[in-house]
């Protein structure tokens, strides 16, 4: 599905604001979607997290990634923070739901150890943009595994929403997630729909979700909210940029 040409509206003063965008190099989706949501004058620099633990099929695969994307890391950050950005942003989002609202708040804290700068997680957005739209009841999609799946209800439960379902794709790897299909996100986020849901929103960055949620949105008329969409949003926010950009989901055209 091809994104719609972004209009944007606003006059937020910020030319030349750079974030550095951080992701696990298995990801495909990202820089795609994130360079859709780009308001004038504002840039994306990617730092590249090196994954050789790519397979993502066991309770043990899991481990084993998430291990080689701490240990990576640090490495990413150094290199993308050469180009000297004004605020980081976190492309990946399996991590950050980890250990429930302390886990993220951890992994903030380590990045904001390593560059000094301030720095939006997947986590933190999702729950910001739940909040905003005043969601109490959600259905959750992720591309994980069961064990991944257990985390994001955690965090979700600690914030005090009601997680109604979630369904989780079970990519076989990091770099597959992104081969599922807009048919697959689609059925995944009406199996977590109901009468009773006040929102849907999605988990995992390299599944590119973001012109489906828009779509079923308006079809659905409720929330439906891709991460990448979240996390774009509440980086412009956090750094003053209010610019209403259109054509992708209502959160970047109403908060």
């Amino acid at each position: 599905m091809t994104a719609p040409t972004p209009s944007v509206a606003g006059s937020s003063v910020h030319k030349g604001l750079k974030f550095a965008l951080i992701v696990p190099s298995t990801n495909t989706s990202v820089e795609r979607e994130f360079h859709h949501l780009r308001p004038r004058d504002c840039s994306w620099h990617t730092g590249r997290i090196m994954i050789s633990a790519v397979a993502l099929d066991s309770a043990d695969a899991f481990g084993k990634f998430r291990d080689n994307l701490n240990e990576a890391l640090p490495a990413a950050l150094e290199t993308v923070m050469t180009a000297q950005p004004d605020y980081l942003v976190m492309g990946m989002s399996a991590e950050t739901f980890w250990g429930g609202v302390a886990g993220n708040a951890e992994f903030e804290l380590r990045v904001r150890d390593l560059t000094g700068l301030e720095v939006t997680t997947g986590a933190t957005a999702a729950g910001h943009a739940l909040q905003a739209f005043g969601a109490k009841k959600i259905g959750v999609i992720t591309p994980y595994q069961p064990v991944g799946d257990e985390q994001v209800v955690a965090y979700f439960s600690e914030l005090g929403f009601e997680v109604t379902a979630i369904h989780g794709l079970k990519s076989a790897s990091a770099t597959s997630i992104a081969d599922e299909t807009p048919d697959d996100i689609r059925a995944a986020f009406l199996a977590v729909d109901g009468p009773d849901v006040d929102a849907l929103i999605q988990c995992g960055t390299n599944l590119e979700a973001v012109a489906v949620a828009a779509e079923l949105e308006r079809e659905l008329d409720k929330p439906v909210i891709a991460i990448n969409l979240a996390t774009v949003w509440h980086a412009l926010r956090a750094n003053g940029i209010d610019d209403k950009i259109f054509g992708h989901g209502s959160l970047l055209e109403r908060f």
